[in-house]
This record gives structure tokens, sequence and C-alpha cells, in this order.
């Protein structure tokens, strides 16, 4: 079983329910047929931008979430650490890897960046705004 626990500065106070928010968010991400719940993870009018796409609003991010499956059976998100901006902040960047298995056969694996801004709507994190930085030619089989 894949740990999706990350690295965080020992000096910042960082919310411990963002740190479990990004750890499903990842198992989530890795999940196949988890597109509803993915989704769940932000907010109605959120924003997420993957290299060059990008969405606002949960059927937009719905569909590109569905879309990201289309040629992948598999993948493994490695978020290996993550920055708060500040003491108790919603927003922060992070850095990891992430390992695919293509449906076409053969596996690659990339870097990426992302910088996320949370919230809490009734008591749940969300992700308000997630972009994802990343090479995009890497993720081809």
């Amino acid at each position: 079983m894949c740990s999706y626990a990350s690295e965080y500065p020992s000096s910042i106070p960082f919310d411990p329910a963002y740190k479990k928010f990004f750890e499903g968010f990842y198992a989530t991400s890795d999940t196949p047929d988890a597109h509803e719940k993915y989704v769940d993870f932000f907010t109605e009018d959120a924003t997420i931008i993957m290299a060059s796409t990008r969405r606002k609003g949960r059927d937009e991010i719905l569909a590109l979430r569905k879309a990201l499956w289309e040629k992948v059976s598999s993948r493994v998100h490695r978020p290996l650490k993550i920055f708060p901006y500040g003491s108790n902040t919603d927003e922060v960047m992070l850095h990891g890897t992430v390992k695919y298995s293509f449906k076409a056969g053969g596996e690659g694996s990339v870097d990426w960046a992302a910088y996320a801004h949370l919230t809490k709507v009734d008591g749940a994190v969300k992700l308000k705004f997630y972009q994802v930085y990343l090479d995009t030619a890497a993720q081809k089989p």
C-alpha cells in the first residue's frame, strides 16, 4: 500500500486537517473509478489547471478527471514535500512524482509541482484552486 504522507517544514505550523486532506486527495487521485469522490475534494466553483488545461466548476473538473484515466490503467502519486506559505495558511506549494501504467502497455513517470489554495466548507477541507506544473510529454506511452 502506498503512503501519501508528505514532509512539511517543521518550523511552520500547518493545520492537521489540511495534511490529512492531501493524503486522502492523492489516494483518491490514484483510484481509477473514484471520479465523483475526486470531484468532492473541490469546491463547487473551484478551478483546476493541469499543464495547459484549465477547468472550472464541478462538471468541467469531472470531465477532466475522466479524461485523465482514458489511457492510464494505474497511477501512483508520491507527494514528497508540501510547503505552506506561512503559519496556519491555506495556500501551499507541493512537489512530488507520479508513476503511470498505460492501457496500451508501458510505464512512465514524471516530477510535478503544484500550487493549492484550500478552504473549509461546512468544516470539510476543499480545494478552491489547484494548479499542477508538469512536463506533459513525459506522460505519453
